[in-house]
């Protein structure tokens, strides 16, 4: 079971490429200084709104208005702050890409075993995504926290991606690339955790969680899997 977004998706190059031809093109740099403290406060701001709709205080599309509302200190209507936010789509969708190591690891873990997605997101958002990156077929399942009612790193998000799958915990490996919302929740949740921290030991946080196999690249990931005894679900596909 994958993440999408900093794992198989580089969200993190999009969003900031994207942002930064965004605010170019609505002419807002000039207003911050520099693309780069637009950037962390768009960051910060998106950080805070999703923590609201993991609370439940939000709806999936008003997180996104009230980003664009606190970002531009703005009293939009629900209309303006979706037309600001259709407009940023456009550049983020036009640098979307894979990670390099992304298809090589798919292609390896294909025929043992089962694929599917488990997102902090909502279907829509990430139906469309993996289409466009040309790896929707690859996943059986694509489950995510606005149609689940419940977001990781909630031992029920999890759980619920399990059950989906027919399969108990213990015979699920999760790979995620946050070091708690993914890497001590699905610990937690009883599943196999593989957290990809693609930045390496020195940008790792102070206190590692406990129980993630800790790996730097998806290369890494099928000698983890062949190492674990507990995977022998056979195949839905074909």
């Amino acid at each position: 079971m994958w993440d999408v977004d900093d794992t198989l998706f580089d969200y993190t190059s999009a969003d900031r490429e994207g942002m930064r031809a965004h605010l170019a093109a609505e002419g807002l740099l000039a207003g911050w200084g520099s693309a780069e403290a637009a950037l962390v406060r768009w960051r910060e701001i998106t950080d805070q709104q999703w923590a609201r709709f993991a609370a439940g205080e939000l709806s999936f599309e008003d997180q996104r208005r009230d980003r664009v509302r606190v970002f531009l200190a703005a009293e939009l209507t629900d209309a303006e702050a979706d037309d600001w936010f259709r407009r940023y789509l456009t550049h983020y969708e036009a640098v979307w890409t894979l990670f390099p190591d992304v298809l090589p690891a798919l292609d390896a873990l294909a025929a043992g075993y089962r694929h599917a997605v488990l997102s902090n997101s909502s279907l829509h958002v990430q139906d469309r995504k993996l289409r466009t990156l040309g790896v929707y077929e690859r996943f059986e399942a694509v489950l995510c926290a606005a149609e689940l009612g419940v977001s990781k790193p909630a031992p029920g998000a999890f759980l619920a991606a399990c059950e989906a799958l027919e399969l108990a915990p213990h015979e699920v490996a999760y790979v995620g690339d946050h070091p708690e919302i993914d890497g001590r929740g699905a610990a937690d949740a009883g599943l196999l955790s593989v957290w990809i921290d693609r930045h390496g030991p020195a940008a790792a946080p102070a206190a590692a969680p406990v129980g993630p196999h800790r790996i730097a690249s998806l290369a890494e990931l099928p000698a983890i899997l062949r190492a674990d005894t507990r995977f022998g679900a056979p195949s839905t596909f074909g």
